[in-house]
């Protein structure tokens, strides 16, 4: 978190080194986040670039309150909500044209492993709200009160959508192991 301070501090000061420091410090755990909220591991990449422009053109005001990994996660998530509700506007696209998309994109040729693929199917079934607990949790490594803040109900409930969103998951996964 110090070191968090210390890059902002030099990002500030118009440091173009402090900003690749914290890109590459919090890329990968931001793409993952965004490829399992947003459900296309296509536009992953985009919401994180998205997120780290609106960063860097906002920095001037920005204070660091908390976590900056915890910060740059609701961020993603936030645009991974704005992502959905676009494309659920967009429902007249032929669903073919959608899965071409998606099959082609650069995070899905990273993602290779059968598991992997799986498990995010197995995420996708879940209902958002439990997506984005479990997700902002394992890969956001959010605690539970922040989970609940930003997702604006109680603690209890942020931890009712985690326990009830792992234990749908165990058992898509293990009716996918069986067959």
């Amino acid at each position: 978190m110090l070191e968090d301070k210390l890059l902002i501090w030099r990002l500030k000061s118009g440091s173009k080194d402090a900003f690749r420091r914290i890109y590459e410090k919090y890329e990968s755990d931001l793409l993952t986040l965004a490829a399992n909220l947003s459900g296309e591991p296509s536009a992953a990449e985009d919401v994180v670039q998205d997120v780290f422009i609106l960063f860097v053109q906002s920095i001037e005001d920005f204070h660091l309150t908390g976590s900056l990994k915890g910060y740059l996660s609701r961020c993603v998530a936030n645009r991974c909500r704005d992502y959905i509700r676009k494309i659920q506007r967009r429902k007249t696209v032929a669903t073919n044209e959608i899965e071409q998309t998606v099959s082609n994109g650069p995070v899905q040729l990273a993602i290779r492993s059968e598991e992997l693929q799986q498990l995010s199917r197995a995420l996708m079934e879940l209902p958002y709200e439990q997506r984005e607990a479990i997700t902002l949790r394992l890969h956001g490594r959010l605690k539970f009160k922040a989970i609940a803040k930003f997702q604006k109900v109680s603690i209890k409930t942020a931890q009712s959508r985690y326990r009830y969103g792992i234990g749908k998951l165990r058992s898509i996964l293990n009716g996918e192991i069986q067959k």
